[in-house]
């Protein structure tokens, strides 16, 4: 979204496809963001799950995460919406 845009300066087209936790997030956080992630897919949601996150200028800026599952109409996970804010 624009706001992703403007906070670490890639483009969406420089994004779309890329794996998120291996390429922009640190080393040392790869793992607990993956798991996070896997969770909400799963059905279990996390808020308010921070973690920084590196801009195309090899800033590292804060982020807060929230993880929550998206279910269809029986109520099955079907995937998931994350929400990170600039902290």
């Amino acid at each position: 979204n624009n706001k992703s845009v403007e906070i670490t300066g890639f483009s969406r087209e420089e994004v779309f496809g890329q794996d998120l936790v291996m390429v922009y997030i640190t080393e040392e956080f790869r793992d607990e963001v993956s798991i996070v992630l896997t969770n909400a897919l799963g059905g279990q949601e996390t808020a308010n799950f921070e973690f920084p996150l590196f801009t195309k200028n090899k800033q590292r800026v804060e982020v807060l995460l929230n993880a929550t599952t998206r279910r269809d109409v029986t109520g099955r996970p079907i995937g998931m919406i994350g929400v990170g804010q600039d902290i």
